[in-house]
């Protein structure tokens, strides 16, 4: 039998916390709540999960400082929870490395799905990686595998969450094909995720910042319309 999946909840709102811990214990999930950012880092080293749920407003250091904390020694798959609706605290989140947002209250359903969602990006299976080709695009200095999820950069690996890797390696498939961002965003983010195409402008300057233009390459942004990987 399989292990099961772990997911740290961090909320401190205890009920909030029991409640999701009870969606997902229906679904066959093991859950860890903590209710303060200090235990959340603790309690990640200890108790290793394969996704956080991890709520932004919490006593002492909020749910920003603790994203930036793990996504510095780890890119296991974060998904924020905040009753703040501004687009301003979405992107920052996002910025920060956070791989969804779901706003309160939340549906249990939509929590759900937006978590198997999150671990089947994260954790191809490894069963279709042995039948299938190797999914591997190759360019001068650059070496984009989804089959194991790795980049590696002038020789070196790259450390990414998969949604940027997903979304580098999908551009990157299709060399000089134009993709508009509602394209880029159904076919990374899928039908599940209820987001916003700023969404694909902030994974992208991510991006950016850590694969930088090549002589041969490069990401470009064509105006009005979306994103390209362009071989020059």
């Amino acid at each position: 039998m399989a292990a099961k999946q772990k997911i740290l909840i961090v909320d401190d709102d205890v009920n909030i916390a029991e409640l999701i811990s009870l969606y997902l214990t229906k679904e066959c999930f093991d859950t860890e709540m903590v209710h303060d950012g200090e235990s959340a880092l603790r309690e990640f080293d200890t108790y290793q999960p394969n996704l956080i749920l991890l709520d932004l407003m919490l006593p002492g250091m909020d749910g920003y400082q603790v994203c930036r904390k793990i996504r510095a020694k780890s890119n296991t798959p974060i998904i924020m929870l905040s009753a703040k609706g501004e687009i301003f605290d979405k992107v920052l989140g996002l910025e920060l490395g956070a791989d969804d947002y779901i706003m309160k209250p939340f549906d249990s359903k939509e929590l759900v799905a937006r978590v198997k969602a999150v671990l089947r990006r994260y954790q191809p299976a490894k069963t279709e990686a042995v039948e299938a080709d190797i999914k591997c695009v190759t360019y001068p200095d650059l070496v984009i595998n989804l089959s194991n999820y790795s980049v590696e950069y002038f020789g070196k690996p790259i450390e990414m969450p998969p949604k940027e890797l997903e979304l580098l390696y999908f551009l990157a498939s299709s060399p000089n094909q134009v993709f508009t961002r509602e394209q880029l965003l159904d076919h990374i983010w899928g039908y599940e995720y209820i987001g916003d195409t700023r969404t694909v402008d902030v994974h992208v300057k991510r991006l950016r910042e850590k694969i930088k233009d090549h002589a041969s390459w490069g990401i470009a942004t064509v105006w009005g319309i979306g994103y390209k990987f362009e071989v020059r």
